[in-house]
Parts: C-alpha cells; structure tokens; sequence
C-alpha cells in the first residue's frame, strides 16, 4: 500500500503534537536525570526539601503534558487511519478480493507511525538546542549545587525510539481490525456510521429545518473532530491562562515555552479538525449552493455546531490549568518558603478569552472564504 503525499501531510499534526510532548519532556527529566549526581553534596534538610521538589516538579510536568499529548497523538492516528480506509475502501476491496489477507494489507500502515518518529526524534534534538539556557535558568536559584548537563542516552531510547515503534506496531494492529471486513462491504463503500434515533427527536420533521438538521448531523457523524475541536480550545484555554501565571510562580522562559506549546497545539489541532469537516461535506456544500443557499447559510450548517462545543473545552481548559496550578503550589509550599499565594487570574481569564474568540471567529471566516471557492462543477465530475 502506497500512501500518497495528500495523506501523508495530514499526518503532520501527529507529529507536531508528538514534537511538544517530546519536547517539554526531554527538558525536565534531563535535568531530572543530572541532578541526581548533586544529591550527595547536599548537607542540610531544607535543601534537599528543595531537590525533592524539583525531582517531583519535573516528574509532574513530564507526566501531566507527555501523557496528555501522547493519548491525543493516540487518537489523532486512529482516526487518520479510519480516516484512510474509509477514503480507500474501493481499492483496499480489491486487495482483498485478489486475496491479500488483512494482515497483509495491514502491515503497511506502518507508515503511520513514521509521523511520531519524525515528530519525536525533531522534539529531542529540539530540546537540547535550549537545554544550555535551561539548565542556567535553574542553576541561577544557588540553592542546590551547579547541575551539569549532559546526553542520556536513556532518554532516546524511551522518547524516540520506543514510542516510534510502539506507534507503528499500534497502527498495524487497529488498520487489522479495521479491515475486518468482506471484500464486498469494502467495493460498495459501506459506511460504518449508523443514524441512530435519539429520545429527544420527538419533534416532526416540520418543526426542524433542513439547515438545522444538518448541523446536527454534521456534529453526530463525526464524533472524533468533537473531541480535536475541544481539545485545540481546551490547550488555548489551559497553556495560555497557565503562562501569565508562570511568570510570577516560575520564570520567564517556563511562560513562553507553555504558551508558544499552547499556541502550536491549539491552532494545529483545530485547523486539522475544520479542514477535515470540510473536506467531508464538500458535496453537502455544492448541492446547498445549486439549491440557491448563501455562502452564510452554507457556512452556518457546516462549522457552526462546533461553536458550543469549542467553548465547552475553553471552560473546562480554565478550570484544569486552575485546579492544577493550585495543587502544584499547595505541593511545593509545604516544603520550599516565599512561594507566592496562587489565586485565579480574572484579568487574564478575560484577555485569552477575546483574544480565543477573535482567533476562533477568524478561522471559521477564512473556512468560510474556503467554502466560497468550492467548485461545483469539479465536485459533480468527482
């Protein structure tokens, strides 16, 4: 199986979410690693309190983002793949009825997981080009011995080259199971979707419109992008608010690596989700357009059912980045004096919450302008 260049960049969001998590990482268990060789020149409680703290930082950030981002990247693959085979099914058909088993088929998916080395490998080698910077800003503290840097091969291993093969070995498996199917079913091009009827559709026909129907619908048949729009709004809302708080409980650097991260994960995550939204509903969109319907309308049935839902994640984001910078400083106030008194910033709440609507409002008008160019006569000789 050949996996042309138009699938192959769409696998770039794995990669750059892989590239973050690597990344942020690679930076604290690093120095987690190093500073292990300043534990014996330690002679006093409180700064060893201190060490530990640091050890336990580190950790927590590393768990917290790499786990967070690497079950992201998890989902993103699968749906890529299903994604894949469901834009291929005509072809991958006919593997099959030549008789190409599934495992056959399967093992080429392998390719996806190449997307997670690129990212991965780019995050590690990214992270030591700011580690000499890093490890200054730490070592400026002087309450622990200067950490010196060096290369841990370990990390390599466990950041790069395992989860590449872990990734790869996983996309084999679920495009197995995926493929699961009669050579026929996959000819026909029978969809895996099933329109269930909901309790809450009492209502007639009459009572909804056709351009509200649609919207719903549009939300229902897809329900992985649900989960990519709000996480893209839960990352904006989270890294950003977190960031203004960094620069007072940590330092200037740990500011701009969140947000620049926020930033990077956000605006990757949601432009991915709406450019597959409308990728999906090109057809939807040009017989909408033959039957008279505006550029407005088309845009509203499309892209406007994710609106609520983006918002859903900007609240939950808030009250994440809250609730976890407020444990971590609960954390470390037990053990390390002078650590300032974390309460919710209302003025920063308010300034990332405009700045989060005119960005999201900015991309759904630049997909409108998208939809605009959709040629309808291209689509119907497709």
């Amino acid at each position: 199986m050949i996996i042309g260049l138009k699938d192959a960049n769409k696998l770039i969001g794995v990669s750059i979410i892989c590239f973050c998590a690597v990344f942020v990482c690679t930076l604290f268990l690093n120095y987690n690693i190093d500073i292990v060789q300043v534990k014996d020149l330690i002679d006093s409680e409180p700064v060893m309190a201190f060490y530990d703290v640091q050890l336990a930082m580190g950790k927590i950030t590393s768990a917290i983002s790499g786990g967070c981002l690497m079950l992201t990247a998890v989902v993103m693959l699968f749906f890529y793949i299903k994604h894949y085979i469901d834009v291929h099914k005509e072809e991958l058909g006919i593997l099959k009825a030549l008789g190409y088993s599934n495992f056959k088929t399967a093992k080429g998916f392998w390719v996806f997981g190449f997307s997670v080395f690129t990212g991965t490998l780019f995050g590690f080698c990214s992270s030591f080009i700011l580690m000499p910077s890093f490890y200054k800003l730490m070592n400026e503290d002087a309450i622990l011995p200067e950490v010196i840097m060096n290369f841990n091969f370990v990390l390599l291993l466990y950041l790069v080259i395992l989860p590449s093969a872990a990734f790869a070995l996983l996309s084999v498996i679920y495009a197995y199971c995926k493929l699961k199917r009669p050579a026929l079913e996959l000819l026909r091009g029978k969809n895996d979707f099933k329109n269930k009827k909901k309790k809450s559709e009492k209502k007639s026909d009459k009572d909804m419109t056709f351009l509200r129907e649609l919207r719903q619908n549009t939300v229902r048949s897809r329900a992985s992008l649900v989960f990519f729009i709000s996480f893209a709004s839960f990352c904006y809302a989270s890294m950003m608010q977190m960031s203004f708080s960094m620069n007072e409980l940590s330092s200037m650097m740990m500011a701009a690596i969140i947000i620049i991260i926020g930033i990077i994960l956000a605006c990757t995550t949601l432009f991915l989700a709406v450019t597959t939204v409308v990728d999906a509903n090109t057809k939807t969109i040009a017989m909408m357009k033959v039957f008279g319907y505006s550029l407005k309308e088309c845009s509203n049935a499309i892209l406007s059912g994710y609106r609520l839902i983006s918002y859903i994640g900007f609240a939950v984001g808030t009250v994440y980045q809250y609730i976890l910078l407020k444990a971590m400083v609960s954390i470390f106030s037990k053990s390390v004096e002078n650590i300032p008194e974390y309460n919710f910033d209302v003025k920063a709440f308010i300034i990332v919450l405009i700045s989060f609507a005119i960005i999201y409002e900015l991309i759904m008008y630049l997909y409108s302008a998208k939809i605009k160019k959709i040629s309808i006569k291209k689509i119907m000789l497709d």
